[in-house]
């Protein structure tokens, strides 16, 4: 059995489980089949926000311990095997979990094959004449998005999207992964244009979601400067600077340190005087 084959029937179940969620946005809500797909991304997003939560924890622990990070890479440049060796202990020293910044865009990459699938098998799902058009100025969302002038605009506007989402989700990339994130969209648009027009309505609903959230959370969430200590109560690591710095043996800081340290006399002074009445 080829793995194309073998990957669809794993799945099937998902495939299905979209065509249901898709009917009861056209069948029980009356929404047409464009509006339908917009309604199944955000039913998607929103069961995905606890891992959206969790990305959003993991990004902003990453920013906190950049510089100690870049200190880690710094010192072992020349020894990769170290490196790696040390930063897993780092990051389990922390509770630290990489991967979790990217548990939603990996949890969505099923459900778009999954509607990818039911376009593909539309034609046979829909009944004849069915409206399969969106907002008046697409004719068919299981058209291929280049296919019409419209979808060339779903194109433009799904560019801006993702480029405005990379914004809000790459905070922890330095400048020029955070450019590249965000021009990679645009070479990407020849080849998303072989898409159907619902898929592309899917990643530019998926999108929006998506800068939505980063506006939310940077409103409600404060944001972390890098190199800001853990809240009180964390647990420090072993690669943690210490808050304030302490002074060395024989640093001038000790002597007047010291000298604050000591008593002040309130008892005033005893003038001793001579016999002849003059002061010593």
């Amino acid at each position: 059995m080829t793995p194309a084959p073998l990957l669809f029937s794993i799945l099937a179940p998902l495939e299905h489980a979209v065509t249901w969620i898709l009917d009861r946005f056209h069948y029980n809500l009356g929404l047409p089949w464009g509006w339908a797909i917009v309604g199944t991304t955000i039913a998607v997003r929103i069961a995905l926000v606890p891992l959206t939560i969790r990305q959003i924890h993991s990004m902003q622990s990453l920013q906190r311990h950049a510089p100690e990070m870049k200190e880690l890479q710094r010192k072992y440049k020349g020894d990769k095997q170290k490196l790696n060796e040390e930063m897993m202990k780092f990051y389990k020293e922390n509770h630290i979990n990489p991967a979790a910044s990217c548990l939603p865009l990996v949890a969505q990459f099923p459900v778009f094959i999954s509607l990818y699938l039911v376009l593909k098998h539309f034609s046979k799902h829909v009944p004849p004449g069915s409206n399969l058009s969106w907002l008046h100025f697409v004719p068919n969302i299981t058209a291929k998005a280049d296919s019409h002038w419209s979808g060339f605009v779903l194109l433009a506007v799904y560019a801006v999207s993702q480029a405005s989402s990379t914004y809000f989700m790459s905070a922890t990339m330095d400048k020029t992964q955070r450019r590249l994130m965000m021009v990679l969209p645009l070479l990407f648009i020849t080849f998303i244009g072989r898409f159907k027009v619902g898929l592309v309505l899917y990643w530019v609903t998926t999108n929006l979601w998506t800068v939505g959230q980063g506006l939310v959370t940077r409103r409600l969430v404060p944001r972390t400067a890098p190199g800001v200590p853990a809240p009180a109560g964390a647990k420090r690591s072993s690669r943690t600077p210490p808050a304030t710095p302490e002074p060395t043996n024989g640093s001038p800081a000790e002597p007047a340190a010291a000298a604050k340290r000591q008593p002040v006399s309130t008892t005033p002074r005893r003038v001793k005087r001579k016999k002849g009445g003059a002061r010593r």
